[in-house]
């Protein structure tokens, strides 16, 4: 029977998890001689690649002295934390990647604990120790703290630790040994990772894990076979969540190499493998040769903490750039992402056109609108809320996260005064290298948009991560966002000469030469209240003065918002419009004169219901 190891590769955003799946590649030889290397190979998505963050869970293989090595990619942040949780039923060892500076961050610990529960050995891999300031022997003793606080068994918590820099392709299992190659880490993986727990001879049964598709034959269902083997054609049976039990046929079977999936004769038990053959299987069901084959219990997913709604495009500009522009077709685009990402949420809302999307993050929410304004998608999308519980007394409850920031000395007045104002209670404060870190627990509200911030505060130097601690009582109002917005009441061209003026009253969002429509949101008044403005005005022709073409005119460069920060920046009665060329702000409500109504309908509301509370008869 082949040997196999199947690991995960756990690590904070942007400590070398990518990297170091490169290099382990590269040693198993899955490069010729003459080839020439792939950077970030496993990074497939334009997004990862342009975000330099890891986004969906993705599965290779290495070959090492006779054995084949499962290695599952995993994202390094909370938000995607239900692409970890899922392939946890996969592996049998983690590697658990740390910076040899930083040390462990927020979401190292999230998934780490989620990878301790499921009795997973870990392998540390001390990185980056080439860098500045780098101290992996303090980096060693925290890493054992950490095994601590999550409650670590005794096997667990005497690890064995390699220590190395994956970019120039060496690991060491001591710091005194030669800087030659990853061959350490590698015979590490074989020596200390255990073989699949597994019946070879038993009937065929896997829980699948992930679903990929294939352009020949359409989804694909990938897990670790638990038991027997599989071969096209044969006959298996799906089981669903529900315990319904469906007879299908395999068309094919694929097995991971480094780059690619490819045809396989059969899958065999303690193999990561792909089949085919199902028209809309989910993530969670089971695959079974037989009848009688139980279904697999599949890992618990934690629940999503904000919503957002999503929602046909409505402006002026609708449909000019987009192909999928429709309820419908917006509709099945979000069903179709809950198929294969278990940790987001969607369902219809109260009216026609609009959809409640729940999920862990804002983040996540932004790579969804953006993977789909690059599909051809129009949409509009609504500031996050929270999603709120009660208690057994009727007790509103709120999510809570706990904090960790880490800021220069000279910001930390600053950045204290915002996290007083978001409601965040301050746990810890210590001395890093980059100066002063931050341990505090806030509500998830009040942490919308403190990214942002966080880097005006600190003039980009300041860092964050955050993970989701509990359920606590409501802790009152957070003031949203102290600025107000300048709205266009024009339709139409901006013109330097109408932007002119309007700098002089806040930040402009939108340039000369910007096609622009009533109610579009065009810069950030100082002020709490907005403003409505005319940047479309032209400089007419006079008898005293010609009307010029704004040459002289000197404007400052426009604040251009990416989507995640433009999804944070807005107020309630705000909305980002997404398209394949453009992402504009603008109000819910376009007309002035309806924004006005409502405004005093909803003043007259809230002044009967005081009037009523006044009057009421004490009991």
């Amino acid at each position: 029977m082949p040997e196999f190891r199947n690991i995960a590769i756990i690590a904070h955003v942007d400590h070398g998890k990518t990297t170091l799946v490169d290099k382990l590649l590269q040693a198993g030889g899955a490069y010729r001689e003459n080839q020439a290397v792939t950077e970030r190979a496993m990074d497939s998505m334009d997004l990862e690649k342009e975000k330099g963050i890891t986004i969906k869970s993705k599965n290779t293989a290495v070959h090492w002295k006779g054995c084949t090595i499962n290695i599952v990619d995993t994202p390094g942040h909370a938000d995607f934390g239900g692409e970890v949780e899922r392939v946890m039923k996969m592996v049998d060892g983690v590697l658990v990647l740390v910076d040899a500076f930083d040390g462990p961050q927020a979401q190292t610990r999230f998934v780490l604990r989620k990878a301790l529960e499921e009795g997973l050995r870990p392998i540390v891999v001390i990185n980056k120790i080439d860098r500045d300031a780098a101290d992996p022997k303090a980096v060693h003793d925290k890493v054992l703290e950490l095994f601590l606080d999550l409650d670590a068994n005794d096997e667990q918590f005497n690890a064995p630790f390699v220590y190395g820099s994956a970019r120039d392709g060496y690991m060491m299992r001591d710091l005194d040994d030669e800087r030659e190659s990853v061959a350490p880490l590698m015979d590490l993986i074989l020596e200390y990772v255990p073989e699949p727990q597994v019946d070879p001879s038993g009937d065929f049964q896997m829980l699948v894990s992930n679903i990929t598709w294939d352009d020949y034959v359409g989804r694909v269902a990938v897990g670790r076979a638990n038991s027997g083997k599989i071969a096209k054609g044969d006959r298996v049976f799906r089981i669903r969540k529900d315990g319904t039990r469906e007879s299908c046929r395999v068309t094919r079977v694929f097995e991971y190499g480094a780059f690619a999936s490819k045809d396989s004769i059969e899958g065999v038990a303690g193999n990561i493998v792909g089949v085919s053959g199902f028209e809309d299987i989910d993530i969670g069901e089971t695959l079974a040769g037989t009848e009688t084959v139980e279904a697999l219990p599949f890992v618990a997913i934690d629940p999503p903490t904000v919503q957002m709604q999503f929602s046909i495009n409505d402006g002026p500009f609708a449909g000019r750039e987009g192909k999928h522009v429709t309820s419908r077709q917006i509709r099945d685009r979000l069903f179709r992402e809950v198929k294969t990402n278990i940790s987001i949420e969607v369902s219809d809302a109260d009216r026609a056109g609009c959809f409640n999307v729940k999920a862990r993050g804002v983040m996540q929410i932004s790579v969804l609108t953006e993977q789909m304004r690059r599909e051809g998608f129009e949409v509009l999308v609504s500031r996050p809320t929270v999603i709120t519980k009660r208690d057994d007394d009727g007790n509103v409850l709120e999510p809570f996260e706990t904090l960790y920031v880490e800021v220069p000395d000279e910001y930390t007045g600053g950045i204290m005064k915002s996290l007083a104002n978001r409601r965040a209670r301050v746990e810890n404060m210590g001395i890093s290298g980059l100066g002063t870190t931050i341990e505090a627990t806030a509500p998830t509200r009040g942490l919308i948009g403190f990214e942002m911030e966080l880097l005006n505060i600190t003039s980009g130097h300041g860092v964050m991560s955050h993970l989701f601690k509990e359920y606590a009582p409501h802790c009152g109002e957070i003031p949203t966002r102290t600025s107000g917005t300048l709205v266009s009441m024009e339709t139409g061209v901006a013109m330097a000469y109408s932007l002119s003026a309007l700098e002089d009253r806040g930040k402009l969002f939108v340039a000369p030469g910007d096609e622009i429509y009533e109610g579009q949101i065009v810069g950030e008044n100082p002020r709490a209240e907005d403003m409505s403005v005319n940047p479309v005005k032209e400089k007419h022709l006079t008898n005293h003065r010609s009307s010029g073409d704004g040459k002289g005119i000197q404007l400052s460069p426009p604040i251009r918002l990416s989507l995640e920060r433009a999804i944070e920046y807005i107020a309630p009665d705000e909305l980002v419009e997404a398209t394949p060329k453009n992402i504009r702000l603008r109000k819910a409500i376009l007309c002035p004169h309806e924004r006005r109504r409502m405004q005093k309908r909803a003043a007259s509301i809230v002044e009967a219901a005081a009037t009523n509370k006044a009057t009421a008869p004490v009991s």
